[in-house]
């Protein structure tokens, strides 16, 4: 099927628009800034964000950033995890010297980790769902990290859709049996690195990288195998999209 162009733009504005709104609104309800915290994140986040992995049978990929995002999510403001979110988005999709620079891929994958990113920072920061009865820190990390998935795979799955005319639920349901150990792995380094902090300070963040880069070179070597399975072969033929 040829892509629509109209409705793919239409999309990424929507996406943009919505990406502006949720980092206002969490931007208004931002805490404390810490520069020496953030500007480590940030190295951190940009660092890892160009180990990526092919992801069989959609046309994107994964890098091993997301722990450092999370991190950014529950112990910085909201500004510095949108700002980090998408500083290491710009890092991870910037095309090698022989690729064409893409705008509206990287307009929309900027947007979508924005939206992502402050949405999680909401869903940490929500007083209301602090004060609840059921409430603990590893199951606040778990719906922030659940708001920073849906974030991130919907609108992935939503521009596949619209640029393909592919199903969506197939696409989301693809990603997620793909990623979503990896989410989980990610909220649990995410959780460690919060509980040695209180005795290292920031530096505890350092002790993740040697794991994430474990995981990536786990990851490459487990997609090289699978890529292209029968599984995922029909839907590679059909959502070969530019985004």
């Amino acid at each position: 099927m040829r892509p629509n162009t109209r409705l793919t733009k239409t999309f990424i504005a929507l996406m943009v628009l919505a990406a502006t709104a949720a980092t206002l609104f969490a931007g208004l309800r931002s805490h404390t800034l810490h520069p020496s915290y953030a500007l480590a994140v940030l190295a951190l986040a940009a660092l890892t964000s160009r180990m990526k992995v092919k992801l069989p049978g959609i046309d994107g990929n994964m890098s091993v950033n997301l722990p450092f995002l999370l991190i950014a999510v529950v112990n910085l403001s909201a500004v510095e995890a949108v700002l980090i979110a998408c500083a290491s988005t710009v890092v991870q999709c910037w095309p090698k010297a022989e690729s064409k620079f893409k705008p509206e891929q990287m307009l929309f994958n900027v947007s979508m980790m924005a939206f992502a990113s402050s949405v999680a920072t909401l869903i940490w920061n929500a007083g209301w769902l602090g004060k609840a009865a059921w409430a603990s820190e590893p199951l606040m990390l778990a719906s922030a990290t659940t708001a920073f998935f849906l974030g991130q795979t919907a609108p992935v799955a939503g521009i596949i859709k619209v640029a393909q005319g592919v199903a969506m639920r197939r696409v989301w349901l693809s990603i997620v049996q793909l990623s979503f150990p990896y989410y989980v792995v990610s909220a649990g380094m995410t959780s460690m690195v919060n509980l040695v902090s209180h005795r290292w300070g920031w530096q505890a963040a350092l002790v993740v990288f040697p794991v994430m880069y474990g995981i990536h070179h786990s990851y490459r070597l487990y997609f090289g195998r699978e890529a292209e399975t029968p599984w995922t072969a029909p839907l590679a033929r059909a959502a070969r999209a530019g985004v």
